[in-house]
């Protein structure tokens, strides 16, 4: 099986973070270059040693020229503000592992920076004062819960189900300091918990975040490599007027690829970072990535099978940085001597997926 050209070349030689907040009382700008200094010293070199910056953002963060020039950059040579949310959140390393392969980079800056909850939220419809919102989705929780609806019933998975992910997340999430949510989750309390639309109640939807997330990818340091990357969609729940079948997400279409450019399989992934801004989009995702026969998700989910995901919560839990947050935690987990991650980036019918190893 040949790999993709730049499989290994690429480490994550740092991580940084801010903290999550539902206030920061901060600019994105200030975030940012929190989280990208933090990163930079993490992996032990000044800003200055930074030749590429990318970030990916949907019109409610800084650009990287800003960053850059706060960094105290004095030259800057690859750089790019990708349009995109969640989607990126596993693919941009796949462009930073490109330009360093190509040879046009030797450490690049990745953020993600927003005031998701005091500042721009995803999850608000926004009118004009003259407009009337009268009828269609408003904002992306229906149309997934639309999606949610008819996975469950051809699932057979039920609202136990949908408890078990977000308990465990919150399981996972006890001991980790950065959590925002942290307290256990009882079925009685998630049954009291009111819905968003159903079936999704409010605890089955990722948080609002204020916060950033940086990542410093090297061609010179060492560090997990980033070992396959891959990205791409098809119709599905984000396009569901064209949608032979609406529950298909982006790992429907991605899964296959990346199990065939990396050679890999399921049963090589030790621990799993997988984007869960809904939660059925979990065992979604176990089944499209051959972790779980679909008849075995209930008595897997139920059996509390899947706690190896998202160990220090995902982005019900911990909090929501766009996915980055979760590929920050893979790091760790590699270091903490896990063999291979896997990471995902969803949005909706489309997105992304990567491995790292140690």
């Amino acid at each position: 099986m040949a790999m993709q050209p730049f499989a290994g070349r690429a480490a994550v030689a740092g991580i940084g973070m801010t903290a999550l907040t539902r206030a920061s009382g901060r600019t994105e700008l200030e975030l940012a270059v929190e989280a990208c200094r933090a990163a930079c010293a993490d992996a032990g070199i000044e800003a200055r040693e930074v030749d590429s910056v990318l970030s990916y953002h949907l019109n409610d963060s800084v650009p990287v020229t800003q960053v850059a020039r706060a960094l105290g950059m004095e030259r800057l040579g690859w750089h790019n503000d990708v349009a995109g949310g969640g989607t990126q959140a596993a693919s941009i390393l796949g462009d930073a592992a490109m330009l360093i392969h190509a040879g046009l980079a030797r450490n690049i800056l990745i953020y993600r920076a927003l005031n998701g909850r005091s500042g721009k939220r995803m999850n608000a419809v926004s009118t004009g004062p003259q407009e009337r919102f009268t009828y269609g989705m408003a904002g992306p929780i229906p149309m997934f819960a639309m999606a949610a609806t008819r996975y469950l019933h051809e699932t057979g998975l039920d609202e136990r189900h949908l408890h078990a992910v977000v308990a465990q997340s919150r399981e996972n999430a006890a001991a980790n300091p950065r959590a925002l949510r942290r307290e256990p989750l009882p079925y009685e309390d998630y049954l009291a918990r009111p819905y968003v639309c159903t079936p999704l109640r409010t605890v089955d939807c990722c948080q609002e975040t204020d916060g950033a997330c940086a990542l410093l990818i090297s061609g010179v340091l060492d560090g997990p490599r980033v070992q396959a990357v891959v990205r791409g969609g098809g119709p599905g729940s984000s396009a569901m007027d064209r949608a032979p079948d609406v529950t298909a997400i982006f790992s429907a279409y991605v899964a296959p690829a990346l199990w065939r450019a990396s050679g890999m399989r399921a049963s090589d992934v030790d621990v799993a970072m997988l984007y869960d801004a809904y939660s059925w989009l979990v065992p979604r995702q176990l089944e499209d990535f051959g972790v779980v026969g679909r008849p075995e998700l209930g008595p897997y989910l139920m059996e509390r099978r899947h706690a190896w995901v998202n160990p220090h919560g995902g982005l019900l839990s911990e909090g929501y940085v766009h996915g980055l947050n979760n590929v920050a935690q893979a790091v760790r987990e590699l270091r903490g001597g896990r063999a291979v991650a896997l990471v995902t980036g969803f949005g909706g019918s489309y997105g992304s997926a990567a491995l790292l190893a140690s």
